[in-house]
């Protein structure tokens, strides 16, 4: 007999804008999200007999969404999520859970004759600030914190060497190279109890956030990088040590490529090994590294 063993539905892709206008000073300050809300509960027989008596619109999703942010602040995204996924499961006693993730895109404060300028700002990279937030009946809320499309690169200071060598292998060692990734990196905390112990955090989240970035990227420029495994894992340990209340760290770092290009074949000009100074840059494929660090 078929059944539903697992199911889910909400709204993806919410586009949502907050500005906050300081009367004193006249500054305004900016945040722009985009949010992703997906429900688990009694929704089997929407499924199985069309029932949408368990239904909980994905535009009422969406609307939900911005009331929230127009009653609730947005900043810390942790917090925001955490609002936001508590409401659905309190609000309606049929859902059991709720995932709400955030995507906070970058707008940075323009200056204009060395001052800083009121309510302008410019998009100045495409790395985002990503929080999920799971809120699941009587049982607390789940945070995730993440760094996303953080892109970097390191002309030096790489290896990569004594790997397996077999009949498969094509790949040389090097004792330097060219370092390049876009870095995927998160932190789980702590369960929370309720909104109001994470509301109690708040200020730890920022700082948490700063430090993961300042370890990350320090960790990347200034190590002597034996392999992408072995900076990733250090990069873990750091930030655990940081943030005590984080009890589980996560890289995704894909490898982005940059070949030497052999020109001998032109009046025996050398841009190989130590005469390297052009190469080419490579979409695919690439190497992905991984891994999870927990205390």
């Amino acid at each position: 007999m078929p059944q539903v063993s697992a199911a889910q539905y909400g709204k993806d892709n919410i586009r949502v804008y907050k500005v906050h206008k300081d009367k004193e000073t006249g500054f305004q300050t900016v945040v722009e999200m985009t949010v992703c809300v997906l429900l688990k509960g009694e929704i089997e027989t929407s499924y199985t007999k069309a029932d949408n008596s368990v239904v909980v619109a994905t535009d009422s999703m969406k609307q939900t969404v911005y009331i929230m942010a127009k009653q609730h602040p947005v900043t810390p995204p942790e917090l925001f999520a955490a609002i936001v996924a508590s409401h659905f499961v309190e609000k309606y006693k049929h859902i059991h859970s709720a995932s709400v993730k955030v995507i906070v895109h970058r707008w940075t404060r323009l200056e204009v004759g060395g001052k800083p300028h009121p309510h302008s700002f410019y998009r100045d990279g495409a790395e985002t600030r990503n929080v999920e937030a799971v809120a699941i009946q009587d049982k607390g809320i789940e945070i995730r914190s993440a760094i996303s499309g953080l892109l970097v690169l390191k002309s030096t200071g790489s290896a990569f060497h004594s790997f397996v060598h077999d009949e498969y292998t094509l790949l040389q060692d090097v004792d330097d190279r060219i370092l390049s990734t876009s870095v995927d990196c998160g932190w789980k905390w702590t369960t929370f109890g309720a909104v109001k112990d994470v509301e109690s955090a708040v200020p730890k989240f920022d700082k948490a956030w700063d430090a993961a970035r300042k370890i990350t990227v320090e960790t990347f420029a200034t190590e002597n990088s034996p392999s992408v495994q072995n900076t990733l894992y250090k990069m873990c340990e750091q930030i655990l040590k940081a943030v005590p209340e984080v009890g589980a760290v996560d890289y995704s770092l894909p490898n982005k490529h940059y070949f030497e290009i052999d020109l001998s074949w032109h009046k025996g000009l050398s841009n190989t090994g130590k005469d390297a100074e052009v190469y080419a840059p490579q979409s695919d494929p690439n190497g992905l590294i991984q891994c999870t660090v927990t205390r």
